[in-house]
């Protein structure tokens, strides 16, 4: 099974840009579509974008289309997220999952494994 990683996550001003990194362990990403997923105070679990395990397709969710970009690494073994143009509403905690399934979309109930989370914070 493989071990996710999150990093890079912090204290940003808002219309900053931040990248956050996912580190994969014990298999290869190109065996999983590959999601990041965030959850703000007192909020569900929100779907942000996904790239498939050959990195050809990629999937966001309204509220980052535009601004965030997801791509993949295979010879490092990471999954990155570009995020620009950051909002307060952006606030949360940040995570990334892996998917045996390349039928999963943003529905993080089908989602195999998960990191333990990097926290952004947006504000003034």
């Amino acid at each position: 099974q493989v071990q996710l990683v999150e990093s890079g996550g912090g204290l940003v001003q808002p219309g900053d840009s931040l990248r956050l990194s996912c580190a994969a362990s014990g298999d290869t990403i190109n065996y999983y579509t590959m999601g990041w997923f965030r959850q703000a105070p007192g909020k569900e679990r929100e779907f942000l974008a996904l790239i498939s395990w050959s990195g050809a397709n990629t999937y966001y969710g309204d509220s980052v289309k535009g601004r965030f970009t997801i791509s993949k690494d295979s010879a490092k073994n990471t999954v990155d997220l570009q995020m620009n143009s950051l909002e307060p509403e952006d606030t949360g905690v940040y995570s990334c999952a892996a998917a045996l399934s390349g039928s999963v979309g943003g529905n993080f109930d089908l989602y195999d494994y998960w990191g333990q989370g990097t926290e952004v914070t947006v504000s003034s």
